[in-house]
């Protein structure tokens, strides 16, 4: 069973609030474009594509809020909407994809010709990354052997990318393909989207998964229980660098010393051509809170400090290949990237 996490229906933006799963599954109707910038920030809807998905929705109704005829007007006020959005989270670069692909939508002689010209693009945008993400994920599903167990790191399925999943796209293609396979999913700390979203989507799918804690990983690798590891991403570089949820790094490192194949699955929408190394990509710095606390329960000393970086960075040499919609691409990255799409310099 897959759940629709983002939907446009009769001029309304339908989520699943993520936040509340695996125990309640909770559908909200967002009307007011604040109310979606709300959700995108407070990761009740979450993942790359799936936020850049929100967000053109969000700005198309943004637009139907915008109560004013006077096309000046009008424009000058969509762009604040659309810096709204822009601010509400800086490393996934889906959502600035997204905002590109709606400015370039601003099209039109009057005001209500704009707001349909807004609609249609932010559906296209849906459609395409349902598309992409079908496609890269059958792609990948030639690196999965029969009888492979699979460690994934976070949540990169349908809640997180709006279509058919990334990481957990491809391992569904190899189970639709006839193929044997297993997960091991880490719960993924400090928000344990791996507890609560993974593992949820792949017992919905019927795969057999094992949680772990995110410290087990190495345990499982030097047993030889892993056969490769394969993540998302929230950008990806010009040289090949990623951007994921914090642990990413940590697990290709050590992927790389068991010599095990780390993989990460992302359609184009996540390449930054205007990037040239991962250095240069902005890390979400996230309430210490979501630290401190598990599900809202203190678990910290009360006055304990905590880091809260939300998103690693992992060097191009700890990838063993990049699966887009677009093919398979391996060393040397900054060749292979060009022309792939994705933000460009």
């Amino acid at each position: 069973m897959v759940v629709t996490a983002v939907e446009w229906l009769d001029g309304k933006l339908r989520i699943l609030d993520q936040s509340k799963l695996p125990g309640e599954q909770v559908f909200v109707d967002l009307d007011d474009y604040g109310d979606v910038v709300l959700a995108i920030r407070e990761m009740r809807v979450r993942g790359a594509p799936a936020i850049g998905v929100a967000a053109a929705d969000g700005i198309a109704l943004g637009a139907s809020n915008i109560d004013t005829t006077d096309k000046g007007e009008f424009v000058a006020r969509l762009q604040g909407v659309m810096q709204n959005f822009a601010a509400s989270r800086p490393t996934a670069v889906n959502l600035f994809q997204a905002i590109d692909r709606m400015k370039k939508a601003i099209r039109g002689d009057g005001v209500a010709e704009i707001r349909r010209s807004l609609v249609t693009e932010a559906k296209q945008i849906h459609q395409d990354e349902i598309v992409a993400t079908e496609q890269l994920s059958r792609l990948g599903a030639e690196l999965i052997r029969d009888n492979f167990t699979l460690l994934t790191h976070c949540n990169a399925g349908p809640l997180a990318t709006a279509g058919y999943g990334t990481a957990l796209g491809v391992i569904r293609a190899a189970k639709e393909q006839g193929k044997r396979v297993s997960v091991l999913a880490t719960e993924t700390r400090p928000l344990l989207q791996g507890a609560r979203l993974t593992t949820w989507e792949l017992m919905q799918e019927g795969i057999p998964v094992t949680l772990i804690t995110d410290s087990m990983a190495g345990y499982f690798m030097q047993q030889r229980k892993i056969d490769c590891v394969i993540v998302g991403a929230d950008r990806i570089a010009a040289n090949g660098d990623v951007a994921n949820k914090i642990g990413t790094y940590t697990l290709a490192v050590l992927a790389k010393e068991n010599g095990i194949p780390f993989y990460v699955a992302a359609p184009t929408s996540t390449v930054d051509l205007s990037l040239s190394s991962g250095d240069k990509i902005p890390i979400e710095e996230r309430n210490p809170e979501e630290v401190t606390h598990v599900q809202g329960v203190r678990i910290a000393p009360e006055g304990a400090s905590a880091a809260n970086p939300a998103f690693d960075v992992t060097p191009h040499r700890y990838v063993s290949a990049i699966i887009t919609e677009k093919g398979i691409i391996r060393e040397p990255y900054t060749e292979g990237l060009k022309g792939m799409g994705g933000r460009s310099l």
